[in-house]
């Protein structure tokens, strides 16, 4: 199960240099169409956490429990630890946001450049985690609908990061190499939520709604905050449910 999800995870952080080397093929994308992208990316993620992380862990904790009280907080917990780790280092390490960089592209520094991509970076490790924690799993749930749901919504965010490199003047096929190597952020991640999940039995419901927790936090406090208030909100928001739609279709055909 480690080496299959090792694979995975790979191939899935490859497709983040995939959206990179984008930037070689078309001279300009604008933001409005990456917000599409981006938003459709949110509904993906949304749905990859609930039917392949939330969903599992709540019935997982069901029948694991013989006070439903004392699992109900334990699985509220799991989900508050998730947000507040995400919170609190987004607090503490620098970064920028797609707004600043594609909005201003004309003026975007190299330093506001790396921000943004030390942003990106931050997305991957919580992405990482899940697709860790699911395999760590085992039979509990089956982990291909989030690799492949995760593998989609790589292509937009390392599409943003090289366009951010190219606004500072960055070299295009060195910014798509520099979105390839953001994309091995997940792995690591991958390999912390294995390990979680590997101490014991009873912490696959805690593990699963954590990363999906973790999940969440990016779509809510990142994804959308940046993609909405635009002149396309009614575009913004078919996006978003065609992302979970079809995250919702992959769930059932593959779970």
């Amino acid at each position: 199960m480690l080496l299959n999800m090792i694979i995975a995870t790979t191939i899935a952080c490859l497709f983040t240099g995939l959206g990179g080397f984008f930037v070689l093929f078309k001279k300009e994308y604008s933001k409005a169409h990456i917000d599409l992208a981006l938003n459709a990316a949110a509904g993906i993620m949304l749905g990859a956490a609930f039917f392949s992380l939330l969903s599992p862990a709540f019935v997982i904790a069901h029948k694991m429990a013989e006070q439903h009280i004392v699992y109900g907080l334990y699985f509220v917990f799991a989900i508050a630890l998730g947000a507040a780790i995400l919170w609190i280092l987004n607090v503490i390490i620098p970064h920028t946001h797609e707004q600043e960089v594609l909005e201003n592209k004309a003026k975007v520094s190299l330093k506001t450049a790396v921000l943004f991509v030390i942003a990106i970076s931050l997305h991957k490790l919580p992405e990482g985690l899940a697709m860790g924690v699911a395999y760590g799993a085992g039979e509990a749930i089956n982990p291909r609908s989030l690799v492949i749901g995760i593998a989609l919504q790589n292509i937009p965010e390392g599409l943003t990061v090289a366009i951010s490199l190219v606004a500072a003047n960055y070299n295009r096929l060195k910014s798509a190499l520099v979105a390839t190597l953001v994309g091995f952020v997940q792995p690591i991640g991958a390999i912390a939520g294995y390990l979680l999940m590997s101490i014991s039995e009873a912490l696959l419901p805690f593990g699963m709604a954590l990363a999906g927790s973790t999940m969440l936090f990016v779509i809510i406090n990142e994804m959308l905050p940046e993609t909405y208030g635009g002149e396309k909100n009614r575009q913004s928001s078919i996006a978003l449910f065609l992302g979970f739609i079809f995250m919702s279709f992959m769930a059932v055909i593959l779970n």
